[in-house]
């Protein structure tokens, strides 16, 4: 029987993979900050060998985009030091790892999407300390795959729900229309990486909904769905002054290496969406 281990088991994308995994004949080991402090070398070793899974897959990450510029030794430890950590142990005992990336290493500085080919450079702590996560895993095994992805929703907190929130608290909502990028449903993104960790082709996916949204499109869409009324009010990423940290402008991601292997093509973002937001109801 096959076993992966899965960090971060109770955020969005841990929870869509004990779903999409419910049933099939894979042992699940589920570990969350209490259970593993992947930023423990001695601990992750141990637990690994304990346990001996043929996949592990990292979804534990210091991922409050403002709070990684003043809390930037807790997001280095946690987004670089973990999965080198965890990458090391693979190798150890000739696992396969998937690090799950983000949009975010990129500057967002372009018109046009970003495939595994294009150059990092990321604007933020947290984007620098996911690079960071990538080239360490990536320089401790061959037995990688580095999974960026962007605009994460699914169980769990999120832009989909804070926005059905809102609406019941408030008459007008603001929301950035200059920042542009692709929705992307945990259970889809999760879906790709159980396709990928079976067909054994490692190296960098770019992993998003197909299609292209910024964030006010994105409310409008969401409100449509739930049949809900509100004075959605466009505003630019200047005039929005919430944000510490620097958000790219255009953080598309082009999934090129998973369209070109033609196995697997993930959903569009509102075909996608239409699904999470019939669960919730």
């Amino acid at each position: 029987m096959k076993k992966i281990l899965i960090t971060g088991c109770n955020g969005q994308l841990g929870r869509a993979l004990n779903f999409l995994l419910k049933g099939k004949n894979i042992e699940i080991i589920n570990t969350d900050v209490d259970s593993l402090d992947i930023c423990n070398e001695s601990q992750v070793l141990e637990l690994v060998k304990k346990e001996m899974p043929d996949t592990i897959i990292n979804c534990a990450a210091h991922t409050s985009v403002d709070k990684c510029e003043t809390d930037q030794e807790n997001a280095y430890q946690i987004n670089a030091v973990g999965p080198e950590n965890l990458a090391k142990a693979a190798k150890e005992i000739n696992a396969q790892i998937v690090q799950v990336s983000t949009d975010y290493v990129f500057d967002g500085n372009t018109d046009k999407p970003y495939t595994e080919a294009d150059s990092p450079c990321p604007q933020s702590v947290y984007g620098s300390t996911k690079l960071a996560g990538e080239k360490a895993v990536a320089a401790c095994t061959d037995k990688h795959y580095i999974v960026r992805t962007a605009w994460l929703y699914g169980d769990g907190n999120n832009f989909v729900k804070t926005m059905l929130r809102l609406a019941k608290e408030r008459d007008t909502i603001t929301v950035v229309n200059d920042q542009f990028g692709s929705p992307t449903s945990a259970l889809e993104l999760g879906r790709m990486l159980l396709h990928i960790v079976d067909a054994r082709e490692y190296g960098i996916y770019h992993a998003t909904c197909e299609g292209v949204t910024n964030w006010y499109e994105f409310a409008k869409t969401i409100f449509s769905l739930a049949h809900t009324e509100v004075n959605l009010v466009p505003v630019t990423t200047e005039e929005y002054t919430a944000a510490v940290a620097k958000r790219p402008a255009f953080s598309v991601l082009e999934n090129h290496r998973l369209n070109s292997q033609g196995t697997y093509r993930m959903k569009n973002w509102q075909d996608a969406l239409v699904e999470y937001m019939e669960k919730l109801s």
